[in-house]
């Protein structure tokens, strides 16, 4: 069966929590529950280092504000390269070529779960990002152990939940802008600040 659903998937999921995909593609593997898992993702240092990472991202996610900052690059390299190893895994050339589809859609799925949390986060109280932080990251799990086992039903899971992310950033435009806005406005405050505040008029 061709990867290219299982590649999809991955990517939307590695653009939401990439040490979370890691860890459960290398743990499938590693128990004999998946075969298609590459062998690299299997290794015990890997697995290790994912399930440290995944730990502090599970913290710093819930955060406001650090985890709009959290992974920027990370998430979608790591969509990259897991969707290049499950592409690889195959030896066709339109397997290979494959990876760039990962790559893209965890790129796009960070987009939205980036420009998502700038619109939570101007809620003033933290339980709004705490929940849906826990709400990604059961999603993620699921959409993932779910495509182990269904690839191709996954992949339109993870399809229609991405349109759907940025339609709804589209909505929260405005919100997110306002965000924005006021980031700078602190910014520029705490520079005056440093730099000792405006000069009085004379």
């Amino acid at each position: 069966m061709s990867v290219i659903p299982l590649v999809f998937t991955c990517g939307w999921a590695s653009g939401i929590n990439a040490y979370a995909v890691v860890l459960l593609l290398g743990l499938f593997g590693a128990t004999g529950v998946s075969d298609d898992v590459p062998a690299a993702l299997q290794r015990t240092d890997v697995l290790i280092v994912a399930a440290v990472l995944f730990l502090c991202e599970a913290i710093a996610d819930k955060v406001p504000y650090v985890d709009s900052v959290w992974d920027t690059v990370v998430r979608p390299v790591a969509g990259a390269v897991v969707a290049a190893l499950l592409a690889g895994e195959s030896g066709s050339l339109p397997e290979l070529a494959a990876g760039a589809i990962g790559g893209s859609t965890a790129l796009v799925s960070h987009l939205v779960k980036a420009g998502t949390r700038m619109a939570v986060n101007t809620s003033p109280e933290p339980f709004s990002n705490i929940g849906m932080s826990v709400v990604e990251d059961l999603g993620v799990a699921g959409i993932i152990t779910f495509a182990i086992f269904n690839p191709v039903a996954a992949a339109v899971i993870a399809g229609v939940l991405l349109v759907l992310g940025i339609v709804v950033v589209l909505f929260l435009a405005s919100r997110i802008r306002r965000f924005l806005r006021r980031r700078a406005q602190r910014r520029e405050e705490k520079r005056l600040a440093g730099a000792g505040g405006p000069w009085p008029p004379g």
